[in-house]
């Protein structure tokens, strides 16, 4: 004899309306239904008898707050064990969001805004992309073409999701096939002009397909950003242009011309070809009208790397292992910078384990052949400007970094003067990661950036792009201001191990970005021409 299934309790209802109109408000539901929920959940909760029994006899309005649509959302919780409205809502955001939402202090609001702003660091970005680039290439028919777009291809600091767009002639074929990646969780929609799905770690994808013959268009809309885009289609209507993903609207003869390559879709637009980084709407089109656009630095540019550490700091490789991977990599120098006596982390160099440090770092390079080891070190910046080792230990170095590690609270007066005061002693060769900033996770310190360059300028003290991709500090626009300032930029992978020297990329993308070319950077030229840059005398005291 069958046993029939228990009925659910009244707290097990409770809790699916709870849900229902948690979810209700992560959607932006009105306040109105979030609260009707609510109050119906609390009626069940309190209820003395089986709200089961009485949905299934067609009279749980009997309780306050219960009508017709919530009686029937009851019943078919307990015929189906699902309600199908919340099935849909719970498939628009990540797992556990919900949860969150009950975090003292938390609410559905501040989730929901959690929900739509976060980001993932580039790198991750590229890896996700690339990788469902990859799977969807194996599915595709043959002459589909699939590109990573949006802000990662702008070579971003973060991205909020992953743009991929494709051009295939079997486009409804390619959006279905995203939903048979191992990396996709769900797709919501999918048709011939693409698909959207999000990944089981929570970023979202957005596919756009069309047909080859659109792919400069479709790729140059989809690249972004939103802002140069804008720009571009209000210049392009003056002369009676239209601009969108599928081509070229041309009011003179009513034809829409389309372009399998970017660079004819700005050649239509009467403009040079505008690199992806460059495409943020910070006057890059009034320079691609007047040939104004700089020939922008490349990774094959960069000859040498000026931060690096080894097992003597923080780091996981030796002088020697650091050495060869650079070499490896095509460097003709390596600077090897651990870190000082106060870097206030642990695992730092005493000033007798420097000494000790620069005869290991001169017996390597005396060694090893095909590139030059430098002696250097990251010194951290004390409070009052000062440095943590005496200058003449110092002086006995080829290279000095300095940098903020502690007391990042300090106003904003205080921490200028204390950095203008490192970037004017006679030993800086230069500034590590300026601001202190981790992309997502710290604000900038305060500091007068103008006042800075300034300094920097006036002194000759170069200032990094910090490559670590939490960093990528100087910013973009940081760097791009310093460099107008007159400051040369020094771009380094700050690794800490063989397999971060590659991080160089992601500075380089920053230099890209804030509109650098070769000469802008310290480190696309040959170290004796750069040893050569010696710095200028410090001012005397006022």
């Amino acid at each position: 004899m069958a046993v029939a299934e228990p009925e659910l309790s009244n707290i097990a209802i409770a809790e699916a309306l709870e849900e229902l109109g948690d979810l209700y408000e992560l959607d932006g539901a009105i306040v109105h239904r979030v609260l009707a929920y609510r109050a119906a959940a609390k009626a069940v909760r309190e209820a003395s008898v089986s709200v089961a029994a009485l949905a299934r006899e067609g009279r749980a309005g009997e309780l306050p707050g219960i009508g017709k649509t919530l009686q029937e959302k009851i019943l078919t919780l307990l015929q189906t064990g699902t309600i199908p409205a919340a099935e849909r809502l719970r498939a628009q955001f990540p797992p556990g969001l919900v949860a969150i939402t009950r975090l003292p202090g938390l609410g559905a609001k501040r989730a929901r805004l959690l929900h739509s702003a976060p980001r993932i660091l580039l790198p991750r970005a590229i890896e996700t992309g690339e990788a469902l680039i990859a799977g969807l290439k194996e599915l595709a028919a043959d002459g589909t073409h699939i590109q990573l777009a949006g802000s990662a291809r702008r070579r971003a600091d973060s991205s909020k999701d992953i743009d991929l767009i494709a051009t295939s002639t079997q486009p409804a074929t390619l959006a279905k096939s995203l939903g048979k990646l191992e990396q996709i969780e769900r797709v919501s929609s999918a048709g011939k002009a693409g698909a959207r799905a999000r990944t089981h770690s929570g970023i979202g994808v957005d596919l756009r397909i069309a047909a080859p013959g659109q792919l400069g268009n479709l790729l140059q809309h989809f690249t972004g950003s939103g802002p140069h885009n804008a720009a571009l289609r209000e210049s392009a209507v003056r002369r009676g242009l239209h601009v969108s993903e599928y081509g070229i609207l041309d009011d003179a003869d009513g034809a829409t011309h389309t372009y399998t390559s970017e660079r004819e879709v700005y050649e239509h637009l009467g403009l040079a070809y505008i690199e992806p980084e460059l495409r943020e709407n910070r006057g890059e089109l009034e320079a691609a009208r007047t040939g104004a656009l700089p020939e922008l630095i490349s990774l094959e540019d960069i000859r040498g790397d000026l931060h690096s550490h080894t097992i003597a700091s923080d780091g996981h490789n030796t002088i020697e292992e650091m050495a060869l991977a650079a070499r490896q990599r095509g460097y003709e120098y390596l600077a090897i910078t651990d870190h000082s006596a106060s870097h206030g982390f642990g695992n730092d160099v005493s000033p007798e384990q420097l000494r000790r440090q620069i005869e290991l770092v001169r017996e390597a390079d005396a060694r090893i052949e095909g590139i030059e080891l430098l002696a250097g070190s990251e010194v951290n910046i004390l409070p009052d400007g000062s440095l943590d080792y005496e200058d003449e230990l110092l002086g006995e170095l080829d290279w000095v970094i300095a940098s903020v590690h502690t007391s990042f609270g300090m106003g904003e007066q205080a921490m200028t003067e204390r950095m203008i005061t490192a970037i004017e002693h006679p030993l800086v060769r230069a500034i590590a990661h300026p601001t202190g900033r981790l992309i997502e996770r710290r604000e900038p310190y305060a500091v007068d950036l103008d006042a800075v360059f300034a300094a920097a300028a006036r002194t000759g003290t170069l200032l990094e792009i910090n490559a670590n991709p939490d960093r990528r500090d100087l910013s973009d626009v940081n760097a791009r201001a310093a460099a107008r300032a007159g400051v040369t930029i020094v771009i380094d992978s700050d690794a800490h191990r063989t397999g971060t020297l590659a991080n160089m990329r992601w500075g380089v993308a920053t230099a890209r970005r804030a509109w650098l070319a070769r000469e802008d950077v310290a480190n696309t030229r040959p170290w004796p021409e750069l040893e050569r840059l010696r710095k200028r005398s410090r001012p005397p005291s006022s």
